[in-house]
């Protein structure tokens, strides 16, 4: 028996992989890979990153990366200022694109400010949707606008004990009449999800780099991670100095 599954080589997937992460020097390197497509930061990553200063990190990150997505996140929650810092954000490049939350902290729709901001002509990318509603709302609001994202966090839907599958195949239904907006599936929890995200035909997904870092292991021969699996644990073993 074969105990290679063969699976797709990632560099022939349909699906655009975006690095998600703000460290410079990971995205600098990534940025060198030609299977990455763009790049999504967002302000936790960025504190995670240690960024003190978000323009200057930005300004590095565009002049390094002139030619691929790179989506900046506004920081307000009110409207009107969620709106001048998209405009901001949105004049750093004309590869960039404005993250927009779904809503407020207090719950209230960001769906008016994103519909003037496509109007506007300004690319955005709608993040933290969970439902399907969400889509909708956000979906009717960019219509006939300029190039967005809708990212939907296929991952966190996981994460409270439902498949993702079935939501983001209907979220596909609801994005294919609009030509200008492409569905990400967001936080992705394992590299399968990747390979998922293809087969239903989403668009993007952005990967974090502790996924990123498995890309290596896919089309390995199974038998032979097994051996080293059990080479790993007999290594533990020893370095311990267990006794039985």
């Amino acid at each position: 028996m074969n105990s290679n599954l063969n699976a797709t080589p990632v560099s022939e997937l349909s699906i655009r992989i975006f690095a998600d992460g703000a460290d410079k020097p990971s995205m600098l390197k990534l940025y060198r890979n030609p299977v990455i497509k763009g790049f999504t930061t967002n302000p936790t990553l960025m504190r995670k990153a240690g960024v003190r200063d978000y323009e200057a990190f930005a300004m590095e990150i565009l002049e390094a990366i002139p030619d691929r997505p790179v989506s900046f996140e506004v920081l307000a929650d009110d409207f009107q200022d969620m709106e001048r810092q998209a405009r901001k954000i949105a004049g750093w490049g004309s590869n960039v694109y404005v993250k927009i939350p779904v809503a407020l902290t207090n719950g209230q729709s960001s769906a008016g400010l994103v519909r003037c901001l496509a109007g506007a002509g300004i690319k955005v990318n709608v993040t933290a949707l969970l439902t399907l509603d969400q889509v909708r709302e956000i979906s009717g609001a960019l219509a006939g606008g300029p190039p967005a994202c809708v990212s939907v966090f296929a991952g966190r839907v996981a994460d409270t004990g439902v498949d993702p599958l079935p939501m983001m195949v209907e979220a596909l239904e609801i994005l294919k009449n609009h030509p200008n907006q492409q569905l990400i599936w967001a936080s992705p929890r394992e590299l399968l999800n990747v390979f998922q995200a293809d087969a239903i035909g989403c668009h993007i997904i952005t990967v974090t780099n502790d996924v990123l870092q498995k890309l290596p292991l896919v089309g390995k021969d199974l038998l032979q991670y097994s051996l080293e699996t059990v080479k790993m644990f007999r290594d533990a073993a020893v370095q311990s100095r267990f006794e039985l």
